[in-house]
């Protein structure tokens, strides 16, 4: 087996998309029923799901996205309408959460160091939540 999709239940799946669509560079390519698509792309899909209840808690599985400056695409997170998540501060990941409030992570490219807990050290020179 191998992951083909990657679906996000939403309220509201036509914002959110907007929002992923801007955030990943990948054009919304259809509307299906309760799911609106982004773009496939190396093999994976990115869907959402209209559902009735809103997200509560924290969640069980989320995206690490890569980039060369985290602080840059904090800004253009909340720009889009996201926000930081400080709560998570002290592990040293800079957790963001999309208009909806599902997590993810904001990493550098290649390689970060992490201690014995698993805590990070990147977020140094990244800026506090606006």
């Amino acid at each position: 087996m191998d992951i083909n999709c990657v679906i996000v239940d939403s309220v509201d799946p036509d914002r959110l998309a907007a929002f992923w669509s801007e955030l990943l560079d990948r054009p919304v390519t259809g509307r299906i029923g309760p799911y609106v698509w982004l773009k496939r792309r190396n093999g994976l899909g990115v869907g959402f799901q209209r559902t009735d209840g809103s997200k509560a808690g924290k969640n069980r599985l989320h995206l690490d996205l890569e980039s060369e400056d985290p602080a840059a695409e904090q800004a253009r997170v909340e720009a889009l309408g996201g926000r930081r998540l400080t709560e998570y501060d002290p592990g040293g990941f800079l957790v963001m959460a999309d208009p909806e409030g599902n997590e993810f992570c904001i990493i550098p490219r290649g390689s970060f160091e992490l201690d014995d807990e698993g805590n990070a050290d990147y977020l140094t020179d990244a800026p506090e939540a606006t």
